[in-house]
C-alpha cells in the first residue's frame, strides 16, 4: 500500500491515536522517512497534542479538537493544500493564546470552586467508575492513563465523588463516555 500526502494528512490524527491498521500504518511509516514535509506535519501535530492534553497548559472546551479537525479538512481544498501546515501552526499559536489568556485571567479573578470548567460535561461517565485523580490536579483518569501527572500523590474514587470534588474527565482515557455526551 502507498499513501501520498493528502491520504497522510486526513490520518494523521488517527495515526498518532493509534487508530489505523496495520496495513496504512506500515504505508505512513515508510511515507514519513521519506517526505520531510509530512514528517514535520506528524511533528506539528505531535506536539499540538501534546500540549492539548495536558492539562497543566490550558483548558479549551470539549469538543474543540473535533471542531478543529472539522474546519482544517474543510479547509483542506487543492488551492490550499500548500497552507495545511499554516493552518496547523495558526491553530496552535491559537490555543497558546487562548490559554495564555486564560491562564492571566483566573490568576486575577476568584478561583471558582470547580477544579475545571470540563466538570460539568462528565454527564456520560458512569457515576460508579472508579477513577484515580492526583492531588494537585484537575482530571481523573482510569488506572494507567498516559496524561496523569504527579503520579507520587495519586488517589482512588468512584467518579460521583472525582465530580463532586470538581475533578473533570480526562479526555484522553474517557473518551468513550464523553463522546455520547457532546453535540
Amino acid at each position: 500500500m502507498v499513501v501520498d500526502c493528502e491520504q497522510v494528512w486526513r490520518e494523521v490524527s488517527n495515526y498518532l491515536d493509534g487508530d489505523v491498521e496495520p496495513r496504512l500504518r506500515t504505508a505512513m511509516d515508510e511515507h514519513f522517512r521519506s517526505c520531510h514535509r509530512c514528517a514535520a506535519v506528524l511533528e506539528g501535530t505531535r506536539n499540538v497534542v501534546r500540549l492539548y492534553g495536558d492539562e497543566r497548559m490550558l483548558e479549551v472546551p470539549l469538543g474543540f479538537g473535533r471542531r478543529l479537525e472539522r474546519r482544517l479538512l474543510e479547509e483542506s481544498t487543492p488551492a490550499s493544500r500548500r497552507t495545511f501546515l499554516g493552518w496547523l501552526v495558526a491553530a496552535a499559536t491559537a490555543l497558546l493564546v487562548a490559554g495564555g489568556i486564560e491562564l492571566s485571567r483566573t490568576s486575577q479573578s476568584d478561583q471558582p470552586a470547580l477544579r475545571s470548567q470540563l466538570a460539568q460535561s462528565a454527564v456520560g461517565v458512569p457515576p460508579g467508575l472508579m477513577v484515580v485523580v492526583a492531588e494537585e490536579g484537575k482530571m481523573f483518569h482510569l488506572a494507567g492513563c498516559d496524561f496523569i501527572h504527579d503520579k507520587s500523590n495519586l488517589r482512588t474514587m468512584p467518579a460521583r465523588e472525582a465530580m463532586r470534588e470538581g475533578y473533570a474527565p480526562c479526555i484522553r482515557c474517557l473518551k468513550k463516555y464523553l463522546e455520547t455526551s457532546v453535540g
